[in-house]
């Protein structure tokens, strides 16, 4: 299935009035995405110490990416594929690219760490830094057609009801400690509407303790304007501190 330009910016300036797949986990990796990169550009790269725990943020960051395109593969694409055969063939494709990237971008991490200290390190960051940049901005391409022309396809041949329950398969099959890892970026991403209802699902569903790790995890990357906003939502005491649940 092919949407053309038209197709897709109506789509885009759409109000959501639909569940959307993507729109969650699509901010968090924007967030990530950006913030990284960022920080390979400020990055001093005579300091040793500094250059280790950038090079560290690489490697979460693409194993946080590769992790995304296998969940899309096993749950979103033959979501698509079951009603709409061939419309996902193009991103899939993208994907297979998207994961020769990332090994790409692992091997220059090396590269760059096996340069430590040396006169080398310089052109290996920068080197990093560009190839960094490419792949930021080739995902962000990505995530916009597929949060316009994928979405089109799964709303006309998928009721909500389905698409929640492919969503709640889907995030069942993540690890808590990988969860805890995607609501650090995601949660401070969103705004005060979309915290609400991701956090209020959980403190509705899940085991008080849940809660309490999910907002402990996120209170120190939000400002005390939105943890208040966030903790009157959810019907908590709106400490500056940790709510306990």
């Amino acid at each position: 299935m092919k949407l053309d330009t038209r197709e897709i910016q109506a789509v885009a300036a759409t109000q959501p009035a639909r569940f959307d797949l993507y729109a969650d986990i699509h901010k968090a990796m924007r967030a990530m995405m950006s913030d990284v990169l960022l920080a390979v550009g400020r990055m001093d790269p005579d300091d040793a110490e500094e250059l280790s725990h950038v090079s560290g943020r690489v490697l979460e960051l693409l194993d946080f990416c590769a992790a995304h395109v296998r969940h899309e593969n096993e749950f979103v694409h033959p979501a698509i594929e079951a009603r709409s055969p061939g419309a996902s063939a193009a991103l899939a494709h993208e994907h297979e690219t998207h994961v020769q990237d990332i090994t790409r971008l692992q091997a220059a991490v090396a590269t760059l760490c096996r340069h430590s200290g040396s006169q080398q390190a310089a052109g290996a960051a920068q080197a990093l830094y560009r190839e960094l940049a490419m792949f930021v901005g080739h995902n962000f391409t990505h995530m916009h057609v597929e949060e316009t022309a994928h979405n089109t396809i799964l709303w006309a041949r998928y009721t909500d009801a389905e698409l929640l329950e492919l969503h709640a398969r889907l995030v069942a099959s993540i690890a808590p400690a990988d969860m805890m890892t995607t609501l650090r970026w995601m949660v401070p991403a969103q705004n005060p509407a979309e915290r609400t209802a991701l956090l209020s699902d959980m403190q509705a569903h899940a085991p008080a303790p849940v809660l309490e790790a999910a907002l402990a995890q996120v209170r120190p990357y939000l400002n005390d304007p939105d943890w208040a906003k966030l903790t009157r939502s959810l019907g908590l005491a709106p400490v500056p501190g940790l709510v306990m649940v």
